[in-house]
């Protein structure tokens, strides 16, 4: 069986004169469409002068806010957020307005957003969750900046209340980004909202001890302390008859910003003091018996 040849059929070439045609076809249809041509030039050039300028615009009012409702005293944190909010929706008027200007409907714009944010939306729940909760909290102000809280299992002083999240500075120098519906979802810890707050130190003593007598050298060690205030004065009382220890509760009220300070003083100066007066802080301890068989 013979197979069929397939002879490929001449290309013909492409002469100068081609080139020249070509080049005036396209140099009539630019002379024809020229006002067209400059038109969109024109409105593209718009468009984007309007979505820098507009840009420009969105961040020096969202400054502008930010400076107004600082010199009102208004928490720092709340008013990141709101200047934040204003610049995102004033970017996103200009936005629309650059893609009229190119001709697209803004009508369309409009309703194409709202179905993408429906969309965007229900795709992340999440995000929107920590939105809404963000203006809850700003709304509600558990606490502002500068407070040291403990939010969703962590804790530190706020940095930052932001779209959907709220900053937080450790202890020890770190930042902690913690999700605003974390921070709603959950118990809110404000160990800055009052002026005073209550130590609380057990103190076991053995079983040998005048409980009398501890009682008074630790409250004469207390009121030693300048920081400790007056009102509602310091309790102390026995608590628990523990396995090898008397154990006493011993609670003073220092100022909020003492609290730390007043905490490790008192610890070693009770410690120090039942040294003192002979008074034991006994520790866990084990006998071990052994019987020799007879």
């Amino acid at each position: 069986m013979s197979e069929e040849t397939v002879v490929p059929e001449p290309v013909e070439p492409v002469t100068p004169m081609d080139v020249v045609d070509t080049v005036a076809d396209a140099t009539t249809w630019v002379t024809d469409n020229s006002d067209l041509l400059i038109g969109y030039g024109v409105n593209i050039i718009t468009a984007i002068l309007i979505l820098l300028i507009g840009n420009l615009v969105a961040k020096g009012v969202g400054r502008s806010i930010g400076k107004l409702l600082t010199k009102r005293k208004l928490d720092p944190a709340v008013v990141e957020f709101l200047s934040a909010m204003v610049r995102y929706l004033l970017f996103v008027i200009f936005l629309i307005a650059a893609l009229g200007r190119i001709g697209v409907q803004t009508a369309s714009v409009v309703a194409v957003i709202g179905a993408a944010g429906l969309a965007v939306g229900l795709a992340l729940q999440g995000s929107l969750s920590n939105f809404a909760a963000g203006v809850l909290i700003v709304g509600f102000r558990p606490f502002k900046s500068g407070d040291y809280v403990e939010v969703g299992g962590v804790a530190g002083s706020v940095e930052a209340i932001q779209i959907f999240q709220t900053v937080l500075k450790s202890p020890d120098n770190k930042m902690v980004v913690v999700p605003n519906a974390a921070v709603i979802g959950g118990a809110i810890t404000n160990y800055s909202r009052h002026d005073t707050r209550r130590i609380d130190h057990v103190i076991g003593v053995s079983y040998s001890a005048d409980l009398k007598k501890t009682k008074e050298v630790i409250h004469k060690i207390l009121e030693a302390d300048e920081r400790i205030l007056k009102e509602p004065g310091i309790q102390i009382g026995v608590v628990a008859l523990a396995d090898s220890s008397v154990n006493f509760v011993v609670r003073p009220w220092v100022r909020t910003e003492d609290y730390w300070n007043v905490y490790f003083d008192t610890l070693q100066a009770i410690k120090e003091g039942l040294d003192g007066e002979g008074i034991e802080i006994p520790f866990p301890q084990m006998d071990v018996h052994l019987n020799k068989p007879e």
